[in-house]
């Protein structure tokens, strides 16, 4: 515990501020980076900056070179997590809302439940959870209801929700996958560059497979584009996941998980304010939805991490 009372409070304050307003503003940023960029280009130019960019940290401070163990399970990692989870995000936001997109992105805690076999025996003996699964999914199937009855709604954006509720799925696969035990381990920083940079290159063959290169000029992408893509890299990538992963170094992770009700409210103001993007109470109501759902999901952890024990 000294650890986690050493932290100066005001870089806790900071580091908080990151996870929630800069994570829940990586939602806008996409919008401004597709204004000229397709979706897998500019996925490939934010991960791979990113990860050559935490590369050269790990090789200033004198990190030994990732173990080539390491690499399959890593390039796997970050395909599933990186390409996967954002990648796809970036590719649903060409149809919908960035507000829109980050709702369907809450809903990832109740993946991690489903998906992880192991912890099956302790997620499903506390009535809460299963409450909040229950709640949670019934939040998701409102959401698409009032999406679909609304007469402005394409096939297109349609598909992208869909497209998001599995980009969710490969996020929690690719996060369960990451937890699993190597030979040698790298660092976090290490780790992380690698499945950044490996997440940039598949990215890159994704978008030469889709033909997004022919007719792309950098010349011709937009200041607002370039500003997106910067923020994605500097902000997104690099300054909100090292808060993240210092975060949980001092203080408890179940403290640090409540980004997952900020971002996506941040999301949807972000995008009214800035984009003029439309979000009906309907959409908010199914987020408040999905919100108690993941709330009721988490109650049990929560009490175990920050109430005193007998």
């Amino acid at each position: 515990m000294s650890q986690k009372t050493a932290a100066p409070r005001w870089l806790v304050l900071v580091a908080f501020a990151n996870i929630y307003i800069v994570w829940g503003s990586t939602y806008l940023a996409i919008v401004f980076g597709l204004d000229g960029i397709p979706p897998f280009i500019l996925s490939f130019l934010r991960f791979l900056s990113a990860g050559i960019i935490l590369f050269g940290w790990c090789l200033l401070k004198k990190e030994s070179f990732p173990a080539w163990k390491n690499l399959g399970r890593n390039t796997i990692c970050g395909t599933l997590m990186l390409v996967g989870g954002s990648g796809l995000v970036t590719w649903a936001e060409q149809f919908i809302s960035s507000g829109s997109a980050a709702i369907i992105i809450a809903t990832e805690p109740f993946w991690f439940i489903l998906l992880d076999k192991k912890c099956w025996s302790t997620y499903l003996s506390h009535k809460l959870i299963i409450a909040g699964l229950l709640i949670g999914f019934l939040g998701v199937i409102l959401f698409f209801v009032q999406s679909g009855n609304t007469a402005s709604t394409s096939s297109g954006q349609l598909t992208a929700y869909l497209v998001l509720l599995g980009s969710s799925v490969l996020w929690v696969v690719g996060s369960l996958l990451s937890k699993s035990k190597t030979s040698k381990q790298d660092s976090t920083i290490m780790t992380t560059a690698e499945q950044l940079m490996a997440a940039g290159v598949v990215s890159l063959l994704i978008s030469l497979l889709t033909q997004e290169w022919p007719g792309f000029s950098f010349a011709e992408v937009s200041l607002r584009a370039w500003g997106g893509l910067l923020f994605l890299i500097v902000m997104g990538s690099l300054v909100a996941y090292l808060s993240f992963i210092w975060l949980i170094s001092v203080r408890p992770p179940a403290l640090v998980s409540t980004h997952t009700y900020i971002n996506p409210v941040v999301a949807v103001l972000l995008g009214g304010l800035f984009a003029a993007e439309k979000i009906n109470l309907l959409q908010i109501g199914a987020l408040l939805v999905i919100l108690v759902g993941v709330l009721l999901t988490n109650i049990p952890g929560y009490k175990k991490q920050l109430l005193p024990s007998d």
